[in-house]
């Protein structure tokens, strides 16, 4: 595709809604070695882009506080990857490799499934189903601890799968010992103990995610401190990522494509903080998708401040229904405040189904900070929706100067 459609694209997608968008027009030619396949032995050494309205040059992670306005707020995704990668062999000893998406919905939201003991159903994929015709599988280790898989339904594309497993421990503990990382399948190689603790980021915490935040791998605790040292705040919310995210756009247009829903939790405290800061700079696509949502949750607050249920945020109706209303950050993010008060909760935790793309702006962001993200992928999507045409310049930059691509590749700074 040449460049000049790329470019005439974007020129009319302010007057059309997100959902007439081609797919294709979001794509570009990914050589396998431009895709980082392990990562570096430091962190932070990973190249950084800097994209400043326009202007494009480079530096390396380590710098980036030197790119980043002081007084700014950085906002990152705690949320902890769990070991959700699962191999068993069978009797014949064939193996069965059982991937989990999610705890069933009856356990409440994943980090309180999360927190379940002795047994639980979810909502899984499954390799090598067809060799699994009946009975329960088992892993043993060399004690007497043990985990079991039965399957209960099976759906369209999904399981669902029974996992039982003793001694008694939490369901996040049974899978730290029985399971592992569950890293991108464009690596096309096994897990290995390097990913256990490169695969997270050094301040996650809640456990649920089945896919990293990776923008938030190249940091670091020299990172942090110099974040400290120009007076950038951080403060922390928690998206738990699905598999979703590398789920590719298979329809032409947008319409087709079924945005994956993702859990958010999030306290009062930070709710409080975004009201204070204008320099609002989320680090990466989830942190980003997490406060744009409470920016159109604290709309639905304002519009329905006797709403019964934590609002929700679907796909599309940021284009539609809430775009009539047009408030600033501080009413909608103090509308929500005031509903969470009413409701007597100190904790938001709820579903966002957003879809960030071309003909959105953003309400509360003012840059991002992301990794380089795959051909034809919402998180692309999201890329151009900040700086148009130019996500093209951008990615012809990186792969021109040769950047390291995906989940372990190398960086980026986005001001818009």
């Amino acid at each position: 595709m040449c460049c000049c459609r790329l470019f005439l694209c974007h020129s009319y997608v302010q007057d059309m809604h997100p959902k007439d968008l081609q797919i294709l027009d979001f794509s570009y030619p990914l050589p396998d070695e431009k895709i980082a396949t392990s990562p570096l032995e430091n962190r932070d050494e990973s190249k950084l882009l800097i994209y400043d309205k326009g202007a494009i040059s480079q530096s390396c992670f380590k710098q980036i506080t030197a790119y980043l306005p002081s007084d700014a707020l950085l906002v990152f995704n705690n949320s902890k990857v769990i070991q959700s990668r699962l191999t068993f062999k069978k009797a014949s000893g064939g193996e069965i490799e059982i991937f989990i998406l999610e705890p069933c919905a009856e356990y409440g939201d994943i980090s309180t499934a999360m927190k379940t003991e002795g047994v639980i159903r979810c909502q899984c994929l499954v390799g090598g189903a067809k060799k699994w015709k009946q009975g329960k599988l088992k892993i043993m280790d060399t004690g007497q601890a043990a985990l079991t898989a039965e399957m209960v339904e099976r759906r369209e594309e999904t399981f669902i799968i029974e996992f039982t497993w003793s001694p008694t421990m939490d369901f996040s503990s049974a899978l730290e010992k029985f399971g592992n990382t569950p890293i991108p399948p464009y690596l096309h190689r096994p897990s290995n103990q390097t990913d256990k603790t490169r695969y997270q980021t050094i301040y996650a915490k809640t456990d649920g995610s089945v896919a990293a935040p990776t923008a938030g791998l190249h940091f670091t605790q020299e990172t942090m401190q110099s974040l400290a040292r120009k007076n950038i705040h951080t403060a922390y919310v928690t998206l738990h990522v699905g598999a979703g995210t590398f789920k590719p756009v298979k329809s032409e247009t947008i319409a087709g494509h079924d945005m994956h829903a993702e859990f958010i939790d999030v306290e009062r405290s930070f709710i409080e903080t975004l009201i204070n800061h204008e320099k609002v700079i989320p680090v990466g696509t989830t942190s980003m998708r997490t406060i744009e949502s409470l920016y159109w949750m604290g709309v639905k607050a304002y519009v329905n401040p006797a709403m019964e249920e934590a609002p929700e945020i679907k796909q599309w109706e940021v284009y539609n229904d809430l775009m009539q209303y047009s408030i600033d950050k501080k009413t909608s993010l103090t509308a929500l405040l005031t509903w969470m008060e009413k409701k007597q909760v100190n904790r938001l935790v709820t579903k966002t189904q957003i879809m960030i793309a071309p003909g959105y702006q953003t309400k509360i962001a003012k840059a991002l900070i992301t990794n380089f993200h795959q051909p034809q992928s919402t998180l692309l999507l999201l890329i151009a929706a900040l700086v148009g045409a130019d996500w093209k310049k951008i990615y012809d930059y990186a792969l021109d100067n040769n950047f390291r691509f995906l989940s372990y590749g190398d960086s980026s700074l986005i001001k818009y």
